[in-house]
């Protein structure tokens, strides 16, 4: 949708900032905004040397309310997966109020951006310092807890309160090798199921409402995942014998990313999830999610510059030290891909598979994809790469001194 060749072929001089980005870039459009897409002529006439990270807040504004419309319950966003502000507050601009943070410095972050946002602190292990300024500082009062030495933490540092809210959340076990997700959160976190259970009880004296949660994964691609998670989820709520106030799905919700299958709508997982609650009896709870890349990921894209080709073998000047962690083999998802020919009179040619290199001296920093790129990719030619609002520009390190970048913001509504 972006990438037909404007006629207008470049950016009016006024949506070009005059601030050079590190390094002292000599065309100076770092940190600027514009009124439209860039075209392929517009990125021809910036001949960007550095990567350019373009956000699309618009777009974040469109998904996002397009998510409330087909959830149920309520809408939270899950800081990490996007923390610019322009993102949150495109976030807040849709509607969103409930926000989902992991440290502290994000809940100072979004204290600074908003009065009237409900703050969770569901990262499972959090340090006693966080947790006595997030309590006693920002007003926040939702916990997250995996293991009794979590509440144990919790009530020491805060001693006997009234009113904490408790979120017990529980490993989802898989009857497969990632159980059909990018990543598997429940091998790092999660209480497995006798734990959380035990857990649930032991958390109900201290808190005035108590939740479970669960996460599912990264990128999930099959709505039945959430399905098998509530089974799993509503025994352990029907043997703890304890009052249960809350439900809390997590996120996974996927981004429409290039695969052997086609990604289903986001509809297909918030009908699951509301079909499964029915049907386990546990529809009274107060129902919220922990959603992040099915509502950025399509506001965020990266050009990166082709500067060597071996073959199939792309060398740019951008990779997983940087913008495109998670195409690398930790993960290694596939992105939407779109070439940007330096000379706009080369004809189009047949695509083919290729893979990536980013431009460090490590040899992990590699991305297999396939991406689908034509085959007359040359060096100086730039390479659109899309859906990378979600753990893109977040997940940029400076290894090795790569870590010089451009930002072009493209809106019509959001500041």
């Amino acid at each position: 949708m972006h990438h037909k060749t404007s006629p207008a072929g470049r950016l009016s001089p006024r949506y070009i900032s005059n601030k050079y980005a590190v390094g002292q870039y000599p065309h100076g459009f770092s940190n600027s905004f514009a009124d439209h897409d860039l075209s392929d002529d517009d990125v021809r006439a910036l001949a960007p040397i550095l990567p350019v990270a373009i956000l699309l807040p618009d777009e974040v504004i469109g998904k996002t309310r397009e998510f409330m419309d087909a959830f149920t319950g309520n809408t939270m966003y899950a800081v990490k997966c996007n923390p610019d502000p322009i993102i949150l507050k495109a976030i807040y601009h849709a509607g969103v109020r409930h926000f989902d943070v992991a440290s502290i410095s994000e809940v100072r972050l979004l204290r600074s951006l908003f009065d009237d946002v409900e703050l969770y602190f569901m990262h499972p292990i959090k340090a006693p310092e966080a947790i006595k300024e997030a309590y006693d500082v920002h007003n926040l009062r939702v916990f997250s807890v995996d293991y009794i030495g979590e509440l144990d933490k919790i009530l020491k540092v805060l001693g006997d309160k009234t009113d904490l809210v408790l979120y017990v959340r529980f490993a989802i076990p898989k009857d497969k090798p990632k159980g059909g997700v990018a990543t598997d959160f429940s091998t790092k976190f999660g209480a497995n199921f006798d734990d959380g259970v035990t857990l649930l009880k032991e958390c109900r004296p201290y808190c005035s409402r108590l939740g479970v949660s669960f996460h599912v994964g990264t990128q999930c691609e099959d709505p039945f995942v959430f399905e098998k998670a509530i089974t799993h989820i509503s025994r352990a709520i029907n043997e703890c014998g304890v009052t249960v106030d809350a439900l809390d799905v997590g996120g996974g919700f996927p981004a429409s990313l290039p695969g052997p299958s086609i990604v289903p709508p986001v509809t297909a997982f918030t009908a699951t999830i509301e079909t499964a609650i029915k049907d386990h009896g546990i529809k009274g709870l107060d129902l919220i999610c922990e959603v992040g890349r099915a509502i950025v990921a399509s506001g965020g894209s990266l050009i990166a510059r082709v500067e060597g080709r071996k073959g199939d073998l792309l060398y740019l000047n951008d990779g997983t030290y940087g913008g495109i962690f998670e195409a690398g083999g930790a993960i290694g998802l596939r992105y939407p891909v779109h070439l940007i020919r330096s000379d706009a009179h080369r004809p189009p040619l047949p695509h083919q598979p290729f893979r990536f290199a980013g431009p460090t001296c490590d040899s992990v920093d590699m991305m297999n994809g396939p991406f689908m790129l034509p085959n007359d990719v040359q060096v100086g030619d730039w390479i659109r790469i899309e859906q990378l609002g979600a753990y893109g520009e977040v997940s940029r390190t400076g290894f090795n001194g790569f870590d010089a970048t451009h930002k072009i913001t493209v809106s019509r509504q959001v500041d």
